[in-house]
């Protein structure tokens, strides 16, 4: 094909299917060294980035920083390919500090020294800063992140490090009080479409010197199953167009089938807020209530395949401990929260281990609502009855004057009598919310709460 250079230069002749792109810092790149499309869209204005609104949207203390040149050390963590290394590119082209890169699996001591050396150098030569990028910091020992401290907190270089995990836990704390923490968060499906459509009409980076059509199924597909990362979802529409051919007319049609080939992912019949979720959510909660543990996996399974956010699940088995199994088994909750923070920790695809231990325990637990539907009832009588008063013997007495105002007299201490229970008013109006049922540990609550009641004489006042 033929490629136009800016008016009045000769044509460039290239082999087919090959292009011509600016990187950052406007190198030429020819077939050979060509990059992924997910390398050639980064963006090379704020206005371009697309995602992390609530640490670049207008007005946001980090945007304020880059627009006045006042970066500090900065470390961002979040799930690939939602923008970190982007917005690091992005920071030290607009500010037009110096950019060194480094790689911290590969990374040692003496090349962190030399980044370290040349930064002082540029900076008595023309005053001009360095940033130094430092991706997946979190790899950096002990030693390596100490060499770092003394030239990060006298500014130059300007740290930024990317890590996909924590830095509170994997971060040297002196480095840590000497850099802001900035917190990524994974890409929406909106973000990946509007990212994958401006990268097919981008004819100078992207794909838009080609007739392609995209259909809405395939972007859906892509922007469902990349999961939050922009760059997992540009590689597969650049390798599905790539390898699709033309149709007669010469139009690339990039459609479900080939989405599905791309990023090796069928799609499944699941959307993010229409049928497909709410039915599938629906048949999982119920599942597990049902105490059919073969099932609630199998919709599990579904709603992890279909791209489903993990915490999402996580919240859903939370809440079915709580208001299915509730004291029948006081365990489900503990087993639930801690499969939560577990998936949340690990992050997919191990994320589904956790989350499928939690679902078959609050599957096969004994199941009662109890807890539920006192608290239900209770609710509507605050909200639609007459709001009781506490009663003067169990008002808080901290302060002085309580005793004046006869707050905490005749109250009983119930540690001071046997089974650590005595019988006194702890509402006006005394009404049933709790009815503890017989499955599993319940019974006992049950038991014990009748005894006590039996077994306890109302004392004297």
């Amino acid at each position: 094909m033929r490629i136009n250079s800016s008016p009045g230069k000769k044509k460039l002749r290239v082999k087919k299917g090959a292009i011509i792109v600016m990187d950052l810092f406007q190198k030429e790149k020819t077939a050979a060294t060509e990059e992924p499309l997910s390398a050639r869209m980064r963006p090379r204005t704020l206005a371009e980035f697309v995602g992390q609104e609530h640490i670049v949207g207008e007005g946001k203390l980090l945007r304020r920083a880059i627009e006045a040149d006042r970066i500090q050390s900065l470390i961002f963590y979040g799930p690939p390919g939602c923008g970190k290394t982007a917005l690091a590119s992005l920071i030290s082209a607009i500010t037009g500090a110096y950019y060194e890169r480094i790689n911290a699996v590969s990374s040692n001591v003496q090349e962190v020294r030399t980044c370290l050396d040349r930064a002082k150098k540029r900076a008595g030569i023309d005053g001009k800063k360095t940033i130094l990028f430092i991706d997946e910091i979190h790899r950096f020992n002990k030693a390596q992140q100490d060499v770092l401290m003394p030239d990060v907190e006298n500014g130059n270089p300007v740290l930024i490090g990317t890590t996909t995990h924590n830095p509170f836990f994997s971060v040297n704390a002196p480095l840590l009080s000497r850099s802001q923490i900035f917190e990524f968060k994974p890409l929406t499906r909106q973000h990946i479409a509007d990212i994958i459509r401006h990268a097919s009409r981008d004819k100078e980076r992207g794909l838009g010197a080609l007739a392609l059509e995209i259909d809405d199924d395939a972007m859906k597909h892509l922007a469902v199953i990349s999961d939050g990362d922009a760059r997992r979802a540009l590689n597969a529409l650049e390798i599905g167009v790539r390898t699709t051919r033309p149709g007669k007319d010469g139009v690339i049609r990039y459609t479900l089938k080939v989405a599905e080939e791309s990023i090796q992912r069928k799609a499944i019949v699941y959307d993010n807020d229409e049928d497909g979720h709410y039915n599938t959510v629906s048949a999982f909660i119920k599942s597990m209530r049902g105490s059919d543990p073969d099932a609630a996996l199998y919709w599990l399974a579904k709603m992890l395949v279909a791209g489903e956010d993990p915490r999402f699940i996580a919240r859903r088995i939370v809440i079915c401990a709580a208001e299915d199994v509730g004291n029948a088994d006081p365990q489900a909750i503990v087993v639930a929260h801690a499969a939560f923070q577990v998936s949340e920790f690990v992050g997919m695809p191990e994320a589904r281990i956790p989350l499928a231990q939690a679902t078959v325990y609050v599957a096969c637990a004994p199941k009662s609502n109890a807890a539920y539907l006192g608290i239900e009832n209770a609710m509507k009588d605050v909200e639609n009855e007459r709001t009781q008063e506490v009663p003067d013997h169990l008002k808080g007495t901290s302060y002085a004057g309580a005793a004046k105002l006869g707050h905490g007299k005749n109250y009983k201490y119930a540690h001071d009598y046997e089974d650590h229970y005595v019988r006194q008013e702890y509402m006006p109006g005394k009404k049933k919310y709790y009815i503890p049922g017989t499955m599993g540990y319940e019974r006992q609550i049950k038991e014990w709460l009748e005894r006590l009641k039996k077994n306890s004489p109302v004392p004297p006042l």
